[in-house]
């Protein structure tokens, strides 16, 4: 499943053409967005909104996890309420679009770059980073001074802004590799890669493969989410007791991707 993280179904169609066009043959992909009640918000720039959602996303993982998804990918480069979200995912693998963009990063690189929309999100980016403990592989952020819903309205001009400040992040900050710092910034990878020569990483992209190999890995191997001292649930008895989870959770919108 690949969750929209905010009640705008707006991005629901882009995200699923986009997982249609690179997702494996056998993977069947639901993308989900949250219901209306989180408000109509179309981005997550601010922590204000990021804080509205937090009980909504809790509730679509676990309701995920329920109907046997293998994987989940939390469609924004914040990586909202990862953590949280693998507590209660139980066998299924959460994965965040930040983290697995690194994490492809630093199999290709020593130093990266962030092309970010605003300044803005240039602290709590950092501290992801830094709370992944790659913080010393970051070379810079770079802004565009674009918002997120910019990203797709005129490609030429998003093409354009994130190709100079990926090029300014490799000529003056040496960074080796670019992660595209928005989920909303799809689609620009291929070009701005071939002109300056490093890797550019899609989030979105990277989060799609890490959630197929994922999914293999724990298909094959056994390979799921440990339960175990940090990693323990929350006591199924507890969440009865609580009145938690106990009604089916509606998704705002759903569109399968076979």
């Amino acid at each position: 499943m690949y969750i929209n993280p905010i009640g705008f179904d707006a991005y629901d169609g882009f995200f699923a053409d986009m997982i249609r066009a690179h997702k494996l043959p056998d993977t069947e992909v639901h993308v989900a967005s949250l219901p209306s009640v989180v408000g109509a918000m179309d981005n997550l720039e601010y922590r204000t909104y990021n804080s509205l959602i937090a009980a909504e996303v809790i509730k679509a993982v676990r309701q995920a996890s329920s109907e046997g998804f293998d994987a989940l990918i939390l469609g924004c480069f914040y990586d909202p309420f990862l953590l949280n979200a693998r507590e209660i995912s139980g066998d299924m693998v959460v994965i965040g679009p930040c983290q697995s963009s690194i994490e492809i990063a630093m199999k290709l690189s020593n130093k990266f770059s962030v092309i970010i929309g605003q300044k803005k999100w240039e602290y709590e980016m950092n501290h992801t980073v830094e709370s992944y403990g790659y913080g010393r592989h970051l070379a810079s952020f770079r802004n565009v001074n674009m918002n997120v819903c910019d990203f797709q309205k005129d490609h030429d001009i998003t093409a354009s802004a994130l190709f100079e400040a990926a090029k300014l992040a490799v000529e003056e900050d040496y960074a080796e590799s670019i992660i595209l710092g928005c989920t909303c910034e799809f689609g620009f990878y291929e070009t701005i890669q071939k002109e300056l020569q490093v890797p550019v990483i899609d989030p979105s992209l990277a989060a799609l493969k890490q959630a197929e190999q994922a999914a293999r890995l724990s298909k094959n191997y056994g390979w799921k989410p440990s339960r175990k001292w940090s990693c323990e649930a929350p006591p199924e008895n507890d969440l009865k007791r609580f009145g938690l989870f106990q009604e089916t959770y509606e998704f705002g919108n759903r569109v399968v991707v076979n």
